[in-house]
């Protein structure tokens, strides 16, 4: 098995103590091993996806059963657009621990794969009242992504509609939430309520997790240019050159993120694609949500588990 080079200053140590509990059924060699790879998964998936997938594929070979590694394996997979390969891991890890907090990113995984109907379901479905308040939120989101993915756009703006929405206090969510209602009632033209939203999102987004403010400037038409001067600009560069042999331009913003940072399906991989193992397509799902009406994340429904049910096909394998 191919191994990847980790810093010395890696220990294992870093990991979470709950994840660390889970390792000590390991032998403590193979569990310092895997614990190191989980840290660089950790550490990566926000800025090298690729790596951090390769490192999540080690930690899966070394411990395949351990549910916190599963559970990596599948955030790294659902990072790099691999839907159907997140799937079967959540799937997997949810199994393993009986807990339904991977719900609303199995979903979303959904979405991804092209199947937003089936998004939808899961949205109906016991699990999401067994979820906490950052969870169900959570999967109001997707609820809505899915929406808009079937073109339903206004029932996508009715279900975000929610006391969360309407909170003035903020949450960890409430930048996120604030966000995704203000770029559907853009796309549904009502630029005035939007602007109103981004503004609010704004307020909540005190980490930048979001591009509110850039889209906020462009709907108010502020543009932001270069404060200095054609004059001084040939002034700076003349010294530049002078002090250093080089001269140049400062270079561009960097491209604003996307609008609703929900997934797409991966290049080459459809519903055909899902993993085997996988739960839902022999038993088929409810009938698909009347499009006029919004998800109620407040109704259970009678839908039986999507887990006990298999997908064909395999999902992508490393």
């Amino acid at each position: 098995m191919k191994r990847l080079p980790i810093p010395e200053d890696v220990t294992g140590e870093e990991i979470d103590k709950d994840v660390r509990q889970e390792l000590q059924s390991l032998p403590k060699t193979l569990a310092e091993d895997v614990a190191r790879n989980l840290v660089m998964v950790a550490r990566l998936i926000d800025e090298d996806q690729e790596q951090a997938y390769g490192y999540s594929r080690v930690a899966l070979r070394l411990a395949s059963r351990v549910a916190a590694v599963r559970e990596a394996a599948g955030f790294a997979a659902y990072a790099t657009q691999r839907y159907s390969e997140a799937l079967a891991e959540f799937r997997a890890a949810r199994r393993m621990t009986g807990s339904v907090e991977l719900w609303p990113v199995m979903a979303d995984c959904e979405r991804g794969l092209g199947r937003p109907e089936r998004a939808l379901a899961m949205a109906g479905e016991a699990e999401v009242q067994k979820l906490d308040k950052a969870g169900q939120v959570e999967m109001r989101l997707v609820a809505a992504g899915a929406r808009r993915d079937m073109g339903q756009l206004d029932a996508a703006i009715v279900t975000l509609q929610s006391p969360e929405l309407a909170s003035n206090a903020v949450q960890p969510w409430t930048a996120r939430l604030r966000y995704a209602y203000a770029d559907a009632l853009l796309a549904a033209d009502r630029e005035t309520e939007a602007r109103e939203w981004f503004a609010k999102a704004v307020e909540a987004d005190k980490d930048g997790s979001t591009d509110a403010s850039d889209r906020l400037a462009e709907l108010d038409g502020v543009e932001f240019v270069d404060a200095m001067g054609d004059d001084e600009h040939d002034a700076a560069g003349e010294g530049a050159t002078d002090d250093a042999g080089t001269g140049g331009d400062a270079g561009e913003a960097g491209e604003r993120d996307e609008a609703d940072a929900r997934p797409t399906a991966a290049d080459g991989e459809t519903s055909e694609d899902a993993p085997e193992g996988s739960e839902d397509d022999e038993a088929g799902l409810d009938d698909q949500a009347d499009p006029g009406d919004a998800v109620d994340l407040d109704d259970q429904g009678d839908a039986d588990d999507l887990d006990d049910r298999r997908d064909e096909g395999d999902g992508d394998k490393a």
